[in-house]
This record gives structure tokens, sequence and C-alpha cells, in this order.
């Protein structure tokens, strides 16, 4: 490791401080629904494929550990990856799970479509329009949600897909009744 001992001392002062607020901003878990910036190619290739790739930090990390160890039973799927992904991306999950109140409750089946907080903020949503051939399943968050990608589920980048009834395609004030994110 370098030194910085030749700097006068306000200076290394000055240096330390920057590296240290550096440091924190590379941090990523529990970054609220923001999807950290070292994303495994795996988890977006592999993950992504099927369904929405979740920010880490929308499910506790035992959830994510369950999930990993059953996925040759994913959800009625075989999605078993080989043994260096499996481990690379357990790992990147657990660092980035979420702790913060809203997801320290392991929703039923580890599903996150079964979370509270998801069935509180989708309450007003009619089942059918999971079954809508544009969206599929509540897992397809991207359908809708404009940069579900990025981890940014704000109702502001809500964008409903044609064919969806029309009580559904409301005013934004009637949307933020319907599904109200910023609570």
């Amino acid at each position: 490791m370098a030194t910085i001992s030749y700097l006068p001392s306000w200076q290394a002062a000055l240096a330390t401080t920057t590296l240290a607020f550096a440091a924190l901003s590379n941090a990523q878990a529990d970054s609220g629904r923001a999807m950290p910036r070292n994303v495994p190619p795996g988890y977006t290739q592999e993950c992504g494929a099927c369904h929405t790739a979740y920010p880490p930090s929308l499910l506790p990390a035992r959830s994510w550990q369950r999930t990993m160890v059953g996925l040759n039973q994913h959800f009625g799927t075989d999605a078993s990856l080989d043994s260096a992904t499996t481990q690379q991306l357990s790992a990147w999950l657990q660092a980035h799970a979420g702790t913060y109140k809203r997801v320290r409750e392991e929703p039923p089946e580890d599903r996150l479509t079964r979370s509270a907080w998801f069935e509180h903020k989708h309450r007003k949503i009619n089942p059918s329009v999971w079954q809508h051939a544009s969206i599929k399943s509540a897992a397809q968050c991207g359908t809708c949600h404009t940069r579900a990608d990025e981890g940014d589920y704000d109702d502001d980048n809500v964008h409903f897909p044609a064919g969806i009834e029309a009580p559904m395609q409301h005013s934004k004030k009637t949307w933020n009744r319907w599904l109200p994110w910023k609570n």
C-alpha cells in the first residue's frame, strides 16, 4: 500500500477523507431498491432470462441462500447453474441482500412477489392483470416499471402495456393511490 507520509498533514487528512468517502460511495448493501453497480454478468444473463433480475436488496439473505440452494427446483423449473457461477452469484446476493425493515421478513416460499411489502404496493391491481399476455406474471416487473433493470420502481416510470383494461390507465394522481410507491 502506498504511503502518503510525504504530504503535509492537512493534505494527508484530505486524501484519507477522500478515500473514505470513495469507499462509502461504493457500498451497495441496503441501497434501497437500487441495483448495485457490480452486477455479475451471470446474474442478468441467467436470472434475467426468465424474470426480472431483482436488486438483491429486495430480499433478505436467508431467502437468497435458499433460492440459490434450490435452483434445481426453482418455482417449478430447473434453473441449475454450474458450481462456479452458483458460488459467485450466491456470494454477490448475500453481500447485497436487504436488511432494512421492509425486507427483514422472509416472504412465503421466498417469493419476492409474495412479500408483504410487494403485496401492499400492488394491492389494488386486479389479479387478471398479471395474466395479461404482455405481462404473464407479477415477476415481470420490467413490463410496467420501465427502469426495473436499474432497480428503479418509481411510479413516475410506470408505463402500462397496450391492452390493459381502461380502469388501470388513470392519471398519475389516481395511479399514486393505486400503487403508492412513495409511502
